[in-house]
C-alpha cells in the first residue's frame, strides 16, 4: 500500500514538473518574442532619427554655403 502511495505521488509529481516545464518553454518563448519585437522598433526608431538629423545638417551647411556664395559675390 505504501508503495503504491509513493509510485503514485511520483508519478503525480513528474506529470507536475512537465507542466511546469511546458509552462516555463511558453513565457520564455513569449519573453524573447516580445523583447525582439522591442528591439526591432528601437533600432527602427533610432535610424529614423539619425536619418533626419543627417538630413536636417545637411540642409543647414547647404544653406550657410549658398549665403557664403551669396555674400563673396556681392
Amino acid at each position: 500500500m505504501k508503495l503504491s502511495l509513493m509510485l503514485l505521488a511520483v508519478v503525480i509529481g513528474l506529470t507536475g514538473c512537465a507542466d511546469l516545464q511546458d509552462a516555463g518553454r511558453s513565457i520564455g518563448q513569449t519573453t524573447k518574442e516580445i523583447t525582439t519585437e522591442i528591439g526591432h522598433a528601437t533600432r527602427d526608431a533610432t535610424k529614423a532619427i539619425g536619418h533626419a538629423s543627417r538630413d536636417a545638417v545637411k540642409s543647414v551647411k547647404e544653406d550657410l554655403s549658398d549665403e557664403g556664395d551669396k555674400n563673396n559675390n556681392a
